[in-house]
């Protein structure tokens, strides 16, 4: 890996260059995923059974749509029993962490007559989509539905492409997977036409209140064009990992643990900002050692070429800066002391603490959610959480004596952004 001094010309390349692959970059695609929603939201099933025999190349019909019972039960006998008990016990991880998540409903009642109060009720569809084919991720239907079931929603649906390979079946770990967490419906349609189908509703696939999960480029976008009418999670970005090290980080698990997120595709970042040169120079040993074995090691090279850098910065002051500027999908801290480090960060998607807090922990097992903010949006944006399956309502109830108090304020506000019907509204009941 390229060595680079981090200064603040370095810093701002390194910035401008990860901008690069947010989604918001791709309109030349948007006409396509525009095309599709239309389609699909004019001619519903019909649309979505044409899509589906021409990306997926099964031929697709109305009634051939919904998993059945029979395939996820078929898929259990597919998937190695051990595996099947890992999944279990990563999703009653993924339940535990989500379940402290969880909100109350609170009712402020004061003596003047005022009662105020929040609502709180979870939204009644979920959708998520899920990645199909060579990129079927167990892992990620995890993180989709437990948030959603332990959040009360009544009815969850996804939607994952069926395998080309296999004549319209669904990647069987996929079905286990979404079986474990609690899927009502599953539905094998893939791309934009699978979002656009949950985003406006079909025949067949309902309507529903929110969309999420991760996918290509097109799923992406269409994410973002149905956005308004419907909620999403957000718009994902290719995966990165940032590693903040000092003199005492073991350089092979700080390249092991790079590596581990520039395998996912060519545009993976993998970023080390290291205060010691000799860290910098014995990492990039260890990932050209790596490299020989490593059964995705061309698309790693790929990724590491395009955005992978190990920077050296003069103090840990200048590393924790770029760590935030930067604000990192996944952080890893490797430290003498990751917590007092830890307190330095304000941007992050999640940070992993010490030397065997590795990134993979996180998106498989430990049970903070691996659906992260990704291409610097950690500055704005949270993990998937118990809360994006929830609404909130506020409720207002005033006496007439408690209103008496108050009414002209309010008369006065109002008059002064020139609604006097507002202001009416308020007067006539103390005429």
């Amino acid at each position: 890996m390229r060595i680079i001094e981090l200064t603040e010309s370095t810093k701002k390349d390194l910035l401008d260059s990860l901008l690069k692959r947010s989604p918001n970059n791709y309109t030349e695609y948007e006409d396509t995923v525009n095309g599709i929603i239309t389609d699909v939201r004019a001619r519903g099933d019909e649309a979505v059974v044409e899509l589906t025999t021409k990306f997926d190349a099964w031929k697709a019909a109305p009634d051939k749509l919904r998993v059945t019972r029979e395939e996820i039960d078929e898929a259990y006998r597919s998937v190695d029993p051990a595996l099947v008990e890992v999944i279990k016990k990563s999703a009653a991880n993924i339940r535990a962490f989500h379940e402290k998540q969880l909100r109350n409903t609170w009712i402020d009642i004061k003596d003047n007559g005022t009662i105020l109060g929040q609502r709180i009720m979870p939204i009644a569809i979920s959708g998520v989509y899920v990645p199909g084919g060579k990129a079927a991720y167990p892992s990620s239907v995890l993180m989709n539905i437990v948030p959603a079931r332990v959040a009360g929603v009544e009815r969850i649906i996804m939607c994952t492409p069926a395998d080309k390979e296999q004549n319209g079946k669904v990647n069987p770990g996929t079905l286990v997977a979404a079986d474990i967490a609690g899927v009502d419906e599953i539905y094998k349609v893939g791309g934009a036409q699978a979002i656009a189908a949950m985003a406006f509703g079909t025949g067949t696939i309902p309507k529903v209140d929110k969309i999420t999960g991760p996918g290509n480029i097109f799923v992406a976008l269409a994410k973002k064009a149905c956005f308004g009418y419907v909620s999403i999670d957000s718009i994902a970005g290719p995966s990165e990992i940032l590693v903040v090290a000092d003199d005492t980080a073991n350089p092979r698990y700080v390249a092991a643990d790079l590596l581990s997120q520039a395998e996912h595709d060519e545009l993976a970042s993998a970023i080390l900002i290291t205060t010691s040169k000799s860290i910098a120079h014995a990492v990039s040993d260890e990932i050209d050692a790596f490299l020989q074995k490593l059964e995705r090691r061309e698309i790693i090279q790929k990724s590491l070429d395009n955005y992978g850098y190990i920077f050296v910065a003069s103090n840990m002051a200048d590393a924790y800066d770029a760590a935030n500027q930067i604000a990192s999908e996944h952080l890893e801290i490797i430290t003498r002391d990751p917590f007092e480090s830890m307190t330095h960060i304000k941007n992050a998607g999640a940070i992993f603490l010490g030397h065997y807090s590795s990134e993979p922990l996180g998106d498989y097992f430990a049970g903070p959610n691996h659906i992260l903010p990704t291409n610097g949006t950690a500055r704005f944006f949270s993990p998937l959480s118990v809360d994006d399956f929830i609404k909130k309502t506020s409720i207002i109830s005033y006496s007439q004596d408690a209103l008496r108090a108050v009414h002209e304020d309010i008369e006065l506000f109002a008059k002064s952004e020139g609604l006097t019907a507002h202001a009416n509204s308020i007067a006539v009941r103390f005429e």
